[in-house]
């Protein structure tokens, strides 16, 4: 029996969670959708690719993201540490360049504790901290005839099993929604004839 994703998302709040994968964006992003209220986004000011706002738009508001850039990781850190404990935004989302220790997960957890919100690091694969409540790996899909779709998997859970959903955003709706495993889709209608 496969357990339902309204189970675990979105993510257990006062708690810090992280996701990799080609689809960490969009699982950040449909968070943030899902949780509603403000965003602060954190990440290395070395990284020379900016991000749009007008991307967020199927998610959820934008003028509800803060964007905030450190000089360092340690300054990523620090700030989102920060944005936890004030419990100012709902979920700070911290764009990490290399692996962080127990003690810098840690303190992650006991802020988002104090604040009641939630954090999100985007990771490497491979890069995690034993500290973090889940660990989620995001992908997209190949389905030549739907190309939305993507699988969500828990790769790490403090609190509940290992599993994972073919999905598909709805961005009329700002909700996600479970798809059936590959057999069991309907033909698309082109190849039906």
């Amino acid at each position: 029996m496969t357990a339902a994703i309204t189970d675990y998302f979105p993510l257990r709040q006062g708690r810090a969670h992280e996701v990799c994968g080609a689809g960490a964006y969009g699982f950040a992003c449909a968070l943030a959708g899902q949780l509603g209220g403000n965003v602060m986004w954190i990440r290395e000011d070395w990284q020379p690719e900016l991000l749009n706002p007008e991307g967020f738009l199927p998610f959820f508001d934008p003028r509800k993201l803060l964007f905030a850039k450190g000089e360092s990781q340690i300054d990523v850190l620090a700030s989102g540490e920060e944005a936890l404990r004030s419990g100012a935004v709902n979920l700070t989302v911290m764009e990490l360049s290399k692996p962080i220790g127990l003690t810098e997960g840690r303190r992650l957890q006991l802020a988002a504790e104090a604040g009641k919100s939630t954090g999100l690091c985007i990771i490497s694969e491979g890069m995690g901290s034993n500290a973090a409540e889940s660990r989620w790996r995001c992908a997209p899909i190949f389905d030549p005839a739907d190309s939305t779709l993507i699988r969500w998997e828990i790769i790490k859970n403090k609190s509940g099993t290992l599993t994972r959903w073919d999905l598909r955003w709805d961005a009329e709706t700002r909700r996600i929604t479970v798809v059936s495993k590959a057999g069991q889709r309907p033909a698309p209608a082109h190849a039906r004839g």
